[in-house]
């Protein structure tokens, strides 16, 4: 009863010896919402690097798949990746980082083109000249490639140096093995320029 009386009247009451009173309760509230935060930052931090790791993740599964003759797997695991490019480059606050993002949706996607024209062309029965589908997959997939091609030109222009994402080397040299498979594709296919 006693106790009930001093939770009403938010006197101090004893527990274990020790003196509890508001100020403590707010403190300890404090520490503890403050503790979450920290956890919940380095939680979100983790999972951007995470998500990272996950894109480069689906990136190998596709050239992996391209490796093993599975055009379809490989398609899938870039629309995946560039979904996951998508979604970091929404993320960044850094332009630089932003446009790197960017560049690297439009080369998977434009890879994810490529891969779905060429299952397409197998499931047909690999005959030539390709079917309208299968040009109409690789027309896809030039046009996202010059969408990436543009991001990193915009790239070179607006960034310094100092500011240019570490990633954009390596989108660049993808860029242009990829144009130069892309290219192979469409005049082995005969698909119209």
């Amino acid at each position: 009863m006693e106790h009930q009386a001093n939770r009403y009247l938010g006197t101090r009451t004893v527990r274990n010896g020790i003196h509890i009173g508001r100020y403590e309760h707010c403190l300890a509230a404090s520490i503890l919402s403050f503790s979450m935060l920290v956890a919940a930052a380095g939680i979100g931090q983790a999972q951007v690097v995470g998500e990272e790791a996950e894109l480069d993740r689906l990136r190998a599964k596709a050239e992996e798949a391209m490796g093993n003759d599975d055009a379809e797997g490989a398609a899938m695991n870039m629309g995946r990746a560039a979904l996951m490019a998508a979604q970091l480059g929404k993320r960044q606050t850094e332009p630089a980082l932003r446009r790197a993002f960017k560049a690297t949706e439009h080369l998977y996607r434009s890879q994810e083109h490529g891969y779905r024209g060429l299952a397409l062309f197998r499931r047909a029965g690999g005959e030539l000249p390709a079917s309208a589908g299968v040009c109409g997959s690789l027309q896809l997939a030039q046009l996202e490639l010059q969408h990436a091609q543009e991001t990193l030109v915009e790239s070179t222009s607006t960034n310094r140096s100092d500011t240019a994402s570490p990633r954009l080397p390596a989108i660049r040299q993808t860029t242009d093995d990829w144009t130069i498979v892309l290219s192979s594709m469409m005049g082995e296919f005969r698909c119209p320029n």
